[in-house]
């Protein structure tokens, strides 16, 4: 049922181009764009035959707002904008942070730097790329570098005065434009040559150098005859690493889409002269259902916002190529066509495409249930092996840890359908048991954390666990269970024995043995190894501020506050250690009498008639 203000505003609805923003409680959750604003907004409340996808969202919407536009191209561009902006729930949001660099150079500067960009921006330079991964992006540079002698430094040239040269000029990797040695014709030849090569263009270079390189050698000139030999090897092993896939100079993006009835993969093929240079694949959650025409369209959106589109852009069918085309001529500042081929070369392009996001879309599947047999599947397992009704959600996991009964602790780790959940980890310092007593300090650990749970204040209160493991046989668990039974609560316990990896289970003589390779097992282990790394950690870190105790805080005339700023100062007592009185003096607070007693302290004299080892 629809509410007054709804049907009021699905009234009004005007006949234009524009963005519509649905709303529920306020919050935007989806934002899109329509050539007609009254059809599209009201066919999600007059049509009820919906993906699931869109019956969701609109079951929640309690309000939309609309933003008119004169254009259908504005109103494209507009959602781009609202989409980045909210991140509204149901539209497609790219999970990955990646941002693949680019190569920059600005030509309006007299000398121009080629750079690594991360981000194509419009600030009037050009970019090259963008480059999968930043190996790639330096291997590219390294290989211009040797071969254009082109600047590295970071001067704004021209100088008003000639400079020193650098190294670089020595070697023959720059022209020295900072001393004056190369005019502003000369490198701007360079650069022009830099542009060709990014642009793929990589035959001209290599018969140049090779033309180069026979020609020093003729005049016997060997060494650089093996510098221009360096620099064509470099050139062509760059090329090779490249699978050459088309004998033309293309400059496309081939995007695909793969659907399984739940969740969507689209696939990036990224291809610079004629060349496969890589490729990406990105999960599209719940959009598996979806018409795979307005899925592709709004993850092509999504995904030329921050990136800077090819010169071709080969795809499967999306909806309003042309107007996608137009937007994204805006974005890169010159031409770009947005195509489905249905025959020949390009064709195949898009169908490998297609084929590498089923089979990443597959693998990712696959991943899944295996992440699903480690995780929930082997709580599922466990709660099976013995005998619980359910599979237990929270699963908490506790060790003791001591040395010779000094400085006892405990840790609680916790487990959420079969992953660590870290924020809830806790650790114990053991308050009531003198000595090496692990059934009492596991008595008392397990006391105090069901105190917790029985809490009046609910911001104080503890959530319930489903299963407890301790690390440990019959005795410790009987120890633990009296502790859980003593506060009225009774929760599914069992102990995990180190030695042949057994379960102990309450009232049962005799343990439960799962096999080594069951999920279930490995779950449970994993458990008991976190409370065990858990525990240590925190022993130890008790026992590094004891043994910082005993060297500085028994020493007169140093308190808590002369430590706190020997600490800061020094950072540990071996630096301490090393410093001599003058040293400690100009610590904040120090004064000769307390720096000597530290000095004294840190280094004691041993009697000449005591025997020491060598």
């Amino acid at each position: 049922m629809l509410s007054e203000n709804l049907r009021t505003k699905l009234a009004m609805l005007p006949d234009s181009p524009g963005c519509y923003l649905m709303k529920h409680q306020g919050e935007i959750i989806y934002v899109g764009k329509a050539v007609n604003l009254k059809n599209r907004v009201r066919s999600y409340f007059h049509t009820k035959e919906h993906t699931p996808k869109v019956a969701a969202m609109v079951a929640q919407v309690d309000d939309f707002d609309i933003l008119l536009c004169n254009t259908n191209l504005e109103a494209l561009a507009l959602e781009c904008n609202l989409i980045k902006l909210h991140k509204p729930h149901y539209n497609i949001l790219l999970k990955d942070d990646k941002h693949y660099p680019y190569v920059r150079i600005d030509r309006r500067e007299p000398f121009p730097r080629v750079t690594i960009a991360r981000r194509m921006q419009k600030d009037g330079a050009q970019y090259f790329g963008p480059y999968i991964g930043a190996t790639a992006v330096r291997d590219a540079l390294e290989v211009v570098r040797r071969v254009f002698p082109i600047r590295t430094c970071d001067k704004k040239l021209p100088l008003k005065a000639p400079a020193r040269p650098c190294v670089n000029y020595e070697i023959g990797r720059c022209k020295a434009p900072c001393a004056h040695l190369c005019s502003q014709e000369e490198y701007a030849q360079i650069i022009d040559g830099v542009v060709s090569f990014l642009n793929g263009n990589s035959k001209e270079i290599c018969d140049r150098l090779n033309q180069e390189m026979w020609a020093a050698a003729k005049k016997m000139d060997y060494e650089l005859a093996a510098q221009k030999r360096d620099a064509l090897r470099d050139v062509e092993g760059l090329m090779e690493r490249q699978r050459a896939i088309q004998t033309n100079d293309a400059q496309q993006d081939v995007l695909a889409l793969a659907q399984d009835g739940l969740d969507a993969m689209a696939q990036v093929l990224i291809i610079r002269g004629g060349r496969m240079i890589g490729g990406d694949s990105f999960a599209l959650p719940g959009e598996g259902n979806e018409p795979p025409q307005s899925v592709l369209t709004e993850f092509a959106l999504r995904y030329y916002a921050d990136r800077l589109p090819a010169r071709e852009i080969l795809t499967m069918p999306v909806e309003e190529p042309e107007v996608i085309a137009q937007l994204l001529r805006e974005r890169r500042g010159g031409a770009v066509d947005v195509l489905t081929p249905q025959r020949g070369e390009k064709r195949a392009l898009v169908l490998l495409a297609e084929r590498n996001a089923a089979d990443a879309l597959e693998k990712r599947n696959a991943q899944r249930m295996i992440r699903q047999e480690r995780t929930v599947g082997a709580c599922q397992a466990l709660a099976e092996a013995i005998g619980m009704q359910g599979y237990p959600k929270r699963i908490e996991g506790f060790d003791i840890s001591n040395t010779q009964g000094v400085l006892s602790v405990a840790s609680m780790v916790v487990f959420i359908d079969g992953e660590p959940a870290y924020r809830e980890y806790r650790h114990y310092r053991i308050k009531t048991v003198e000595g090496a007593n692990d059934f009492a300090s596991m008595n008392e650990v397990l006391g105090r954390r069901f105190a917790r749970t029985l809490r009046e204040d609910p911001a104080e209160r503890w959530v319930m666990p489903d299963l407890v493991l301790i690390d440990g046989g019959p005795e410790q668990l009987r120890f633990a269970r009296e502790a859980m039974l003593s506060m009225g609560i009774n929760v599914p316990m069992f102990g995990l024995a180190k030695r042949l990896e057994e379960i102990y289970l309450p009232n049962q003589e005799e343990p439960v043995v799962l096999d080594h390779h069951t999920p279930a097992l490995h779950l449970i282990q994993r458990i008991r190894d976190e409370a065990h790394r858990f525990a240590i950690t925190y022993h130890r870190s008790l026992r590094g501020k004891a043994s910082v105790h005993s060297s500085l805080e028994d020493i007169p005339g140093v308190g808590s506050a002369r430590r706190r700023a020997l600490l800061a100062h020094f950072g540990s007592i071996k630096k301490m250690r090393e410093a001599d009185q003058d040293e400690l003096c100009t610590v904040k607070g120090m004064n000769k009498t307390a720096a000597a007693a530290v000095y004294a302290a840190l280094h004691p004299v041993i009697p000449e008639d005591t025997e020491t080892e060598e």
